[in-house]
């Protein structure tokens, strides 16, 4: 091989290379060469954990193709670390796949995955799983080698997709609760063992609500945000106990346009809120084609409270945090 060629393609591997180690860097959507999902972040430390679901479908012409979960992590909102697949659908051996909406939480020095997965057909249609790991990097591994939630609990609706979209909140008095549900929202106690339920599932009255229920709080008001109508904009509703009543307060993210569904997270970081959301907005390139539908991508854009606890409409931007 002649000494200029062999340099050429040395330095071509070598700048390959740095690209994949380098951090991301901040922009809306955050990632262009994969596609992300359903976002759910985790404060820890000094650092965001950030899982999202992982698109896979080749077009926007089929289904959703997931098969696993990634996670990233920043100590800023603008950079952030590439960890990689943190875990796959059919690493629950009751699971045959389909890697939905998921959710991280830590308690008890333990970090809990809460995930939406297809169950295998002796107890068809989605369930929620549980998995546990000694860091938020993981590795995460089922937790009670069983589904947590199957479809045959619940019998609001005659859908198999019903009990997905799981989210965590432990309030301030230590009782964990588990949110989830499509069309009809749901939520359920924890025991303080995380991986078993304490009492009966109950029904939440929501104004339209679709999916990917987010429970917060700040000072004494609780704040429960969701995917609402389809194509699916983020409504809210808030209320002084984590029981109810649920006061609806209107939209808080418009329909992205691209992409006919949405799923956010909300946490504050270093003293301020983010508003963390998907979109279709991946621009095609050589060799893939265009997000959309089934091709989303991560977002982040700040969240802003007014003065009486309502909150402030987020603007979705290209540009991301700054």
């Amino acid at each position: 091989m002649r000494p200029f060629l062999f340099r050429s393609l040395l330095l071509s591997g070598l700048a390959m290379l740095l690209q994949l180690a380098a951090p991301a860097q901040a922009a809306n959507p955050l990632f262009t060469d994969v596609l992300t999902a359903d976002p759910a972040a985790l404060v820890h430390g000094d650092r965001v954990y950030l899982y999202t679901g992982h698109d896979e479908a080749p077009d926007n012409n089929g289904f959703f193709v997931m098969h696993d979960w990634l996670l990233f992590s920043s100590n800023d909102m603008k950079t952030w670390q590439r960890h990689g697949p943190v875990m796959k659908a059919t690493d629950f051996k009751w699971a045959k796949g389909d890697a939905w909406a998921a959710h991280a939480i830590a308690r008890n020095g333990k970090f809990y995955f809460y995930t939406t997965v297809r169950h295998k057909d002796d107890k068809p249609g989605f369930a929620i799983g549980v998995a546990v790991a000694d860091s938020p990097l993981g590795p995460f591994k089922d937790a009670i080698g069983k589904a947590l939630v199957t479809n045959d609990m619940t019998t609001q609706t005659k859908n198999d997709w019903d009990d997905i979209d799981p989210a965590v909140f432990i309030d301030k008095d230590g009782q964990a609760y588990l949110f989830f549900g499509n069309v009809v929202p749901k939520y359920v106690k924890l025991k303080p063992n995380m991986t078993e339920l304490d009492g009966e599932i109950k029904t939440i009255d929501l104004k339209d609500f679709t999916e990917a229920a987010w429970v917060h709080s700040k000072g004494d008001i609780y704040y429960l945000s969701y995917a609402c109508g389809f194509p699916e904009k983020i409504c809210y509703a808030t209320s002084r106990s984590i029981d109810g009543p649920w006061q609806y307060q209107g939209i808080l993210n418009e329909i992205a346009g691209n992409s006919e569904t949405n799923h956010q997270a909300i946490i504050e970081f270093q003293g301020k809120s983010y508003f963390i959301y998907h979109t279709g907005a991946v621009p095609p390139a050589e060799g893939r084609p265009s997000g959309g539908r089934f091709r989303r991508s991560v977002a982040i854009d700040p969240l802003h409270y007014n003065a009486d606890g309502t909150l402030q409409r987020v603007i979705m931007t290209s540009e991301g945090i700054r």
